[in-house]
């Protein structure tokens, strides 16, 4: 299941709008966000885009200092897939 602005909204709508309240709000947006990547869920925000969490092989590769080849460990890394209207609005194919 991924996490959606409704659960973000629903997270949240208890903190009040005072400038204290408002870092308590982001604060917790972002934790919310941080803790179901790290249990590999996708965080999708409706008009905003997706989050994913995508495991990379071990592989090989080269410092680029020195030349020498070395392996890279295998590791997770996250992705962000921007919506439609995201793409379209950074295009400027879309009015405010």
């Amino acid at each position: 299941m991924s996490l959606t602005k409704n659960h973000l909204i629903e997270s949240i709508a208890n903190i009040c709008p005072t400038k204290k309240g408002s870092e308590r709000v982001i604060e917790n947006l972002l934790e919310n966000i941080k803790s179901t990547l790290a249990t590999g869920e996708d965080v999708l925000i409706s008009g905003f885009g997706k989050f994913s969490v995508k495991d990379k092989k071990q592989r090989r590769g080269r410092n680029p200092s020195t030349g020498d080849d070395l392996i890279l460990d295998a590791r997770r890394v996250v992705t962000f897939n921007c919506s439609g209207s995201l793409r379209d609005r950074i295009n400027g194919k879309l009015a405010d």
